[in-house]
């Protein structure tokens, strides 16, 4: 291992700081008040993570065609984050911070700037960016955007999928049955004057709705989809102590990672340290633990985002028998070596309106809860820097503006879950998944939710909590999600879990490279009757449901359900064209499966030409049976892309790292799944995985990357190896431990 380095501080850094970095790189923060520590958090991110820092900047001020680049793909992104307007209001929430956490977020910034200072990442000198220094403001943008894009924007995508799916003319049966629990979908025939009509959404004059390719695939911000966390109570620890789990699955085919690890200490309170997983830009702990709690985050699929129908005039929109301006906000956007783009967003109530307003007609407006958020998401980060308790943890981060399902667990023993985010109080009967026709008053939100009806549950029965991006409405007084992913991974948790009398962090650590999938298991039950007797089928009779590397079950099975996909949704359900572009453009096939799997499962007679289930799944069978079979972990591989660079580079420089092989399906616990949008791919698994005892002073990690984006520093990519391998690190708070 290589030995401790000391980090050299800058003069003016603050006093009794001290910077060490243990065996893994991961560097050691010491001082006597969290301002100090906080000053050496921002000058590590600027220090190891500046390309990422900047970056992530750049794309939330939409400025990409000023700092980097004149191409069109970049002002299509400059223009998605100019009309998001996450720079947008921030000084507003800078007021509204408590002069503590004003003195807190002064002290990281200047962190930042001082190394800043020092030097500036060349792969930004060699563009031709250089960079202002950070401000405050800069922080609040970031928390805005890493809220949103990959996250709440997956809520808008399905909703615009919906709305894409009607206009495309898919019937109102066929609707019903890929989303059943929305009540809005029984007024489609226009009985009700408060919902749009079938006509009414066909009569929308649509720009694009989803989010463009070039922000997907481009940002440095990733995309979010499965992630799992659960915590254990005493009684079923085999330390007696509770434990925590987490491990948040992103896109992993990326460098730098987008987690970085820190380990803190406040020498003016002894014993107290805080060992976390950190974002570039934003001064929070975001996972981890202190000496006393730990807690870990997956995302909840609340919907916080809602459309209007907004009828026009003149320029002008309808409110009730009138016709009001709306706001215009002016944006310029700069581009390298051309002429400026000038934009004009216009904007209600409602939100910002997705097209113009002119001609006359109907367009949407769509509003995203956390739009001018960050005070409140700043003062319960600050708060977790010293907290102590699941009752205290479940307080503070439950006052987040940005959805999050949070798993604690603490010294005292214990356990607790809280969604924190901003949850639209509507009208009775709304689900928020429809739009609602702008000029009724009574269909505007009503404000938010209150801390104790967002869905939260503390020591439990059973003994442990698990949140996996289920349905969590038995934990909430007041529904606040419509659309979740399936549950196969949080039940194939739950029934790990219940099965064991006892579990330690190895046990947990298990957990998260659990490659059954309960998805599969379900299927096979309706296949294995059907399948022929030959090799094809013996390998799939014979599959014990396991994303194993050398499993030939796991690659047949997948192109089995790829046919079934095509075949039912594909040619009886929504047709060819729209599967196509819903499979290229939206994340309706890679997050929201829970959606096709019943009507894959029981395949409607009605939608199918009266064709029966059994023929479709041998036909499927067929398709997929069809050519050489390779074992999962052979196909199963992906590269992980420099973050600016991203392929453009020979892979012998070393910016780019892989093949790297992976295991796990899209429904198992360590969940793993490819899609490509355009010519780009993406892969998602778990970018970081963290287990902890709090009998121990520790925490356990196993990150894919390192804490680095210096392609030339040891600690680039240091963690590899072992994120592969299944090795944890062990984290403690003195960094020669």
């Amino acid at each position: 291992m290589p030995k401790l380095e000391r980090i050299r501080l800058p003069r003016g850094a603050p006093a009794g700081l001290t910077i060490t970095r243990d065996a893994h790189g991961v560097p050691h923060i010491d001082g006597p008040e969290l301002e100090g520590v906080l000053w050496g958090l921002g000058y590590c991110h600027a220090l190891d993570r500046g390309m990422q820092l900047l970056l992530t900047r750049i794309f939330g001020q939409g400025r990409v065609s000023e700092c980097l680049s004149a191409s069109d793909e970049a002002l299509e992104i400059d223009r998605f984050f100019r009309k998001l307007n996450c720079s947008g209001r921030t000084e507003r929430e800078l007021e509204a911070l408590s002069p503590r956490s004003r003195a807190r977020l002064a002290a990281y910034t200047e962190g930042v700037n001082a190394r800043l200072d020092q030097s500036v990442p060349w792969e930004l000198r060699l563009l031709g960016h250089a960079p202002e220094p950070w401000v405050a403001a800069d922080s609040v943008v970031l928390s805005r955007v890493i809220g949103y894009v990959g996250l709440a924007q997956t809520q808008g995508d399905l909703e615009s999928v919906f709305i894409e799916m009607v206009r495309a003319g898919v019937d109102d049966a066929r609707l019903r049955a890929l989303f059943p629990n929305i009540p809005e979908l029984a007024h489609l025939d226009g009985s009700d004057p408060r919902l749009p009509s079938r006509e009414l959404l066909c009569a929308l004059r649509l720009e694009r709705r989803t989010v463009p390719e070039s922000v997907r695939w481009l940002s440095p911000v990733p995309s979010l989809t499965a992630s799992n966390n659960w915590a254990i109570a005493p009684a079923k620890s085999r330390s007696g102590h509770a434990l925590l789990s987490n491990d948040p699955h992103l896109e992993v085919n990326r460098l730098p990672n987008v987690w970085y690890e820190v380990a803190a200490r406040i020498t003016s309170e002894p014993g107290h340290y805080v060992l976390a997983a950190t974002m570039p830009g934003l001064p929070a702990a975001l996972l981890g633990r202190t000496r006393e709690l730990a807690w870990g985050a997956t995302y909840t699929f609340m919907d916080a985002i809602d459309s209007w129908v907004e009828q026009v005039r003149g320029g002008r929109y309808r409110r009730g028998d009138d016709y009001h301006a709306f706001t215009e906000r002016h944006e310029e956007i700069r581009r390298k070596g051309k002429p400026s783009v000038h934009e004009t967003f216009f904007e209600n109530e409602h939100g910002v309106l997705d097209a113009k307003p002119e001609p006359d007609g109907y367009v949407l407006a769509t509003r995203w809860a956390a739009e001018q958020s960050g005070a409140r998401s700043l003062e319960g980060a600050f708060a977790m820097w010293t907290a102590r308790s699941v009752d205290e943890g479940m307080r503070e981060l439950g006052q987040l503006e940005t959805a999050w399902n949070w798993m604690l667990a603490d010294r005292a023993g214990d356990i607790g879950y809280q969604m924190s985010g901003l949850a639209p109080r509507r009208r009775d009967g709304v689900s928020g998944f429809v739009p609602l026709v702008g000029w009724l008053p009574e269909n505007d939100w009503q404000g938010f939710l209150s801390l104790d009806e967002l869905p939260r549950a503390k020591n439990p029965a059973e003994g442990f909590l698990v949140t996996a991006n289920d349905d969590l409405g038995r934990y909430a007084r007041v529904p606040c999600q419509n659309a979740t992913m399936a549950d196969y991974r949080a039940d194939r948790l739950r029934a790990l879990i219940e099965q064991q009398t006892t579990l330690d962090t190895a046990d947990c650590a298990r957990l998260q490279y659990d490659t059954y999938s309960l998805q599969a298991e379900r299927f096979l039950e309706r296949l294995r009757p059907l399948l022929p007797e030959t090799e094809p089928g013996r390998t799939l009779a014979g599959w014990n449901c396991r994303y194993d590397a050398d499993s030939l079950g796991a690659a047949l099975f997948e192109r089995f359900y790829t046919e079934l996909t095509l075949l039912v949704i594909g040619r009886y359900v929504l047709g060819p064209d729209v599967v196509a572009h819903l499979s290229n453009t939206t994340a309706l096939f890679t997050s929201y499966f829970k959606n096709l799997d019943p009507l894959l499962l029981d395949p409607p007679a009605a939608f199918c030409e009266a064709r029966s289930a059994d023929e479709l799944y041998r036909e499927a069978f067929e398709r997929a049976a069809t050519g050489a079979l390779v074992p999962w972990g052979e196909q199963a591989t992906t590269t992980l892309r420099h973050l600016m660079f991203a392929g453009r580079l020979p892979l012998a420089l070393g910016f780019d790292r892989g093949p790297v092989p992976l295991v796990g399906g899209r429904a198992s616990p360590c969940q793993m799944q490819f899609y490509t949008v355009g010519s780009r791919e993406g892969c998602l698994a778990a970018t970081i995985r963290i287990n902890t005892d709090l009998g121990e002073d520790a925490l356990h990690t196993n990150l894919i990357g390192g804490p680095s984006d210096r392609r030339f520093s040891r600690w680039y990519c240091s963690g590899l190896a072992d994120w592969v391998a299944g090795k944890f690190k062990r984290l403690v708070p003195d960094p020669g431990g």
